[in-house]
């Protein structure tokens, strides 16, 4: 039985994998986020706003600010609840009148679930928003008093949404300049953090993060992950794909200087607002707001690492022959990016996963060629459906997986609409194209773009694997072939991989071919797709053989 049998490969991996010594980089791992839902009808109501979600550690308070009746000023804190994870939230409560005052009050929520960190413009502050704290001894007490943190942190600018590191010592706050302008920014808002050396210890003077992060529009609304190494935030930064979008930027160790920012994509981030984000302590969640209401989106860790369709041993394979190193494709753990070496918490991940199909956003395309009858080619990840030209005759029962598809060498192919650009920025970090084929001949196309090139095809006069996507403009490196031929008369499962800078070729779980040097892009085409033709339709790169299962990922895959 498969799954017997892949059981007793993880055994003995798992043992391996205990006995070897890590070491390695730090790269940023491979996942995806889940499209955003909306937080519900009791949390998000039409006639007020919901906004600056935080959850607490164990994910079963959910903090925010809210201007809805019941309150005590223009917009409060409030809590809602739940009894597990799995649980929808009950109905919010109000903080009460000792944390909320007849001002604007919002609330985030320590680690340890002991501290709340507060924006407010209640009287006694030093400018506009200030930043407070109102404490309590154990969770089953109410909340103190709010206390403003005092004229080093708070200035005459507005100071709001604080984030506090796990441990207390780092305090992560915006810094407004509309107005009332804290010194040594760079923009109409910036992002600062204040240190203490103990949680006894006084506030230190806030540090503006720098131009790095700090750009010369809004940056603002920090959120820290729980190891301190990842920190969320929202800008209006050029680059985005509305007015605010969502990025994040990471940190090798705590230490270190924070890197580059990068927008969170266009899953999460849309034409309007995406702002307040706020990750979950188990880093499997990441809430924001659209400016009204709270919203959330799972973040899928990709353990499908040869893209074909389900986590296996073939997956756990792959993981151990990149046990140690700063591998991205399985630095899956910890959620959401890594921590830059393939180790026991990305092997725990994928344990996790084992046996189980993969329902995966990054798979834009997948024609299964399963059909018994009929002219369509059905894309089961979108609705780029193939039409069948020139009679290419389904074999329910001749594929590699379930059915295929079996084209003549005379005029069968099939033609499909766009699923990508090679050369959209949208997929720069990579994207990989796998199929099953058996037979064909020297110079016969598998795979093509009209208007553009073959991406899988084989070389006129071995029968090589090869591809003809190649980069653009004057110093183009031409076609990769591979030495690994694909006519023999056997099934092979070939794969074309693009990383963002280097092109792979794949045959039979193996690299047969690189760059040897990094490209900066691939040339860009518009067209549809062809399957068994080249892609100019020419006659002699008419395919003739069986081709099976064929995926498009938006990500690079180790077919």
């Amino acid at each position: 039985m498969k799954w017997l049998n892949d059981y007793k490969l993880i055994v003995v991996f798992v043992g391996i994998v205990a006995a070897m010594v890590l070491n390695g980089g730090r790269v940023k791992a491979d996942f995806t986020f889940g499209e955003p839902t909306n937080l519900g009808p009791l949390v998000n109501i039409n006639s007020a706003y919901a906004w600056g979600a935080c959850l607490s550690t164990d994910g079963l308070e959910l903090y925010f600010s809210s201007d809805r009746p019941g309150g005590y000023g223009g917009e409060d804190a409030w809590v809602a609840t739940r009894a597990t994870k799995e649980d929808e939230w009950g109905p919010p409560t109000n903080l009460g009148p000792t944390v909320n005052s007849s001002s604007n009050d919002g609330a985030s929520i320590s680690a340890d679930g002991l501290s709340l960190y507060m924006t407010s413009d209640r009287p006694g502050g030093y400018g506009g928003p200030d930043i407070w704290v109102s404490t309590r001894e154990a969770v089953e007490d109410d909340w103190g008093t709010p206390v403003n943190l005092g004229s080093v942190v708070n200035s005459s600018a507005d100071e709001i949404d604080a984030s506090i590191s796990a441990d207390g010592l780092e305090l992560y706050f915006s810094g407004w300049h509309s107005g009332r302008a804290r010194p040594g920014g760079y923009g109409h808002a910036d992002l600062w953090v204040t240190r203490r050396a103990t949680k006894n210890d006084p506030w230190g003077e806030p540090v503006n993060l720098g131009p790095v992060v700090s750009s010369s529009s809004q940056d603002a609304r920090p959120d820290l992950s729980v190891d301190g190494l990842l920190l969320f935030f929202d800008s209006q930064r050029p680059g985005g794909y509305g007015l605010i979008d969502l990025y994040v930027m990471r940190r090798p160790t705590k230490h270190d200087a924070w890197g580059e920012p990068v927008n969170l994509g266009p899953i999460l981030n849309s034409s309007a607002i995406e702002e307040l984000p706020d990750l979950s302590a188990d880093g499997s969640t990441l809430l924001f707001d659209d400016g009204y209401h709270i919203w959330q989106s799972s973040i899928i860790p990709i353990v499908d690492f040869n893209g074909d369709g389900i986590v296996d041993s073939t997956d756990m394979c792959i993981m151990v022959d990149h046990w140690g190193e700063n591998y991205s494709l399985c630095d899956i753990g910890p959620s959401p990016m890594g921590d830059g070496i393939v180790d026991v918490q990305d092997l725990t991940v994928l344990a996790e996963n084992l046996f189980e199909e993969v329902n995966d956003p990054t798979l834009i395309a997948h024609w299964p060629l399963d059909e018994a009858q009929g002219v369509i080619a059905y894309d089961n990840a979108a609705d780029r459906d193939g039409i069948l030209m020139g009679g290419p005759v389904w074999r329910p029962d001749g594929g590699i997986v379930a059915g295929a598809l079996q084209f003549d060498g005379i005029d069968d192919y099939v033609s499909t609409d766009s699923v990508l650009n090679p050369a959209d920025p949208e997929i720069s970090s990579g994207f990989s194209v796998v199929a099953w084929i058996k037979d064909g001949a020297p110079g016969q196309a598998i795979l093509s773009q009209a208007g553009g090139v073959n991406w899988l095809c084989t070389d006129s006069l071995e029968g090589n694997l090869m591809t003809e996507l190649k980069n653009s403009g004057r110093s183009s490196v031409g076609p990769m072939l591979s030495q690994a031929n694909i006519t023999d008369g056997n099934w092979h499962r070939i794969g074309f991989v693009w990383d963002g800078s280097y092109r792979h070729l794949y045959v039979d779980g193996a690299e047969v071919a690189n760059d040897a040097a990094p490209l900066s892009d691939l040339e860009s085409v518009e067209g549809g797709l062809y399957f068994g033709v080249g892609s100019t339709l020419a006659p002699d790169s008419l395919f003739s053989g069986l081709i099976d299962d064929i995926r498009i990922y938006s990500r690079a895959v180790s077919p």
